[in-house]
């Protein structure tokens, strides 16, 4: 059997790219595929495996401006040739369930979302600050792409969801059920510590839809040391208005992420995630989550045990969050106990089970499961680490 595994665009590292690189490592001898690849962004264990790509990854420019060129990859993943492969795995939140196979082939496409942005243009454009201009003429493009996008739901014989509000958006939006299959987390890259250092931490791409300005403004305002893990669009607006108690760290290696996330207080959480795997990855290291309570959240976070909720996005309210939570306690062992219940091997099993009950078994994988790395204070770990002390 013959397997390909075509994921939107490997342009970042992110919670989709994870779920991708499982797909792939699940599927032994399988070919990776996409419209475009930036070979240093993509998941380590994924930058030297072949892979094929669109004519758009020839476009002069398309590795920095990959997300100016949007109307394109509807045409990019049609001529993606997937005549040979007898089963699809697709990893879409916006363009790859679009992929056209065989007639006798299967296709399911593990959905991350419906296009957050064309479904939900007129949020978008306003937390984008876009001018009424830039509005009207990005919102025809939009008019268009939702019908495609429309169009491109119909293509796959399955839909696997990320999570039940996920699989909600499916059945509004695409009119299709969906298997709900939680991501994978890699629970063995992290470790509990016995210490705790006094800061909040924030873990994510910087961009607006994730909130992060309520967090910033919260610390801010209650003068609790707040670390920026992170980088993206929205950096230089979160700086400006932070105060002398946040400190932004820019994007990390894995080994310092586990530093910093293993002796926090606590991730703060702000945005309406599809399912958000960084409450889970905390988690894992023993430590828990304040969050908005909404979205993929309410389905990985245990009230008042793995973490507490905000009902409202505002700093106000997050401000009373954090309160409540430095009254409570917080168990590691039950933290790390949780994360265990979405671990690799999990995803890599429900999978398996749904795809053997479509029809399309997957033979036994000869690659071994991610090994455990190791955890360590030196180098940059403890230079950064001494850093964060020194300004305590």
């Amino acid at each position: 059997m013959k397997i390909a595994v075509v994921h939107d665009y490997f342009t970042q590292q992110g919670g989709a790219e994870k779920v991708a690189e499982e797909m792939y490592r699940m599927s032994d001898g399988a070919s990776l595929i996409s419209t475009v690849g930036i070979r240093n962004k993509m998941p380590p264990s994924l930058r030297d495996v072949p892979m094929q790509t669109s004519w758009m990854q020839s476009i002069p420019g398309i590795q920095k401006h990959y997300r100016l060129f949007f109307m394109l990859y509807p045409l990019a993943v049609r001529s993606l040739d997937l005549s040979q492969y007898d089963l699809v795995l697709s990893s879409s939140s916006g363009y790859a369930k679009g992929v056209q196979t065989r007639p006798d082939a299967l296709h399911v496409c593990y959905c991350h979302t419906p296009m957050r942005w064309v479904w939900n243009f007129d949020g978008y454009s306003e937390r984008e600050g876009m001018s009424a201009a830039g509005r009207k003429v990005l919102g025809l493009m939009v008019r268009g792409l939702r019908h495609w996008d429309e169009s491109a739901s119909r293509q796959p014989d399955h839909f696997v969801a990320n999570s039940k509000t996920v699989a909600k958006r499916i059945r509004d939006v695409y009119h299709r059920v969906a298997e709900v299959i939680n991501p994978p987390i890699d629970v063995d890259r992290f470790r509990v510590s016995d210490q705790q250092d006094d800061y909040y931490i924030l873990l994510s791409r910087l961009i607006g839809y994730k909130r992060l300005d309520l967090a910033i403004e919260a610390c801010s305002k209650l003068n609790r040391k707040l670390l920026v893990i992170g980088d993206g669009p929205y950096r230089e607006r979160l700086m400006a208005m932070a105060g002398p108690s946040v400190q932004f760290m820019g994007r990390l290696s894995d080994s310092d992420v586990n530093y910093y996330v293993s002796r926090c207080r606590a991730l703060i959480f702000p945005g309406e995630e599809d399912f958000g795997m960084a409450p889970l990855e905390v988690a894992a290291a023993g430590r828990p989550c304040i969050a908005y309570r909404a979205g993929g959240a309410e389905e990985t976070i245990v009230d008042g045990r793995t973490g507490l909720f905000f009902d409202t996005q505002d700093p106000e309210d997050l401000m009373s969050a954090i309160l409540r939570f430095e009254k409570q306690t917080w168990g590691t062992d039950e933290l790390r106990e949780h994360a265990e219940g979405f671990r690799t091997e999990v995803f890599q099993e429900r999978m398996r089970t749904f795809l053997k009950r479509v029809g399309c078994p997957l033979p036994a994988s000869t690659l071994p499961f991610r090994t455990q790395r190791p955890f360590s204070e030196s180098g940059k770990v403890a230079a950064i680490a001494q850093d964060v002390r020194s300004a305590s």
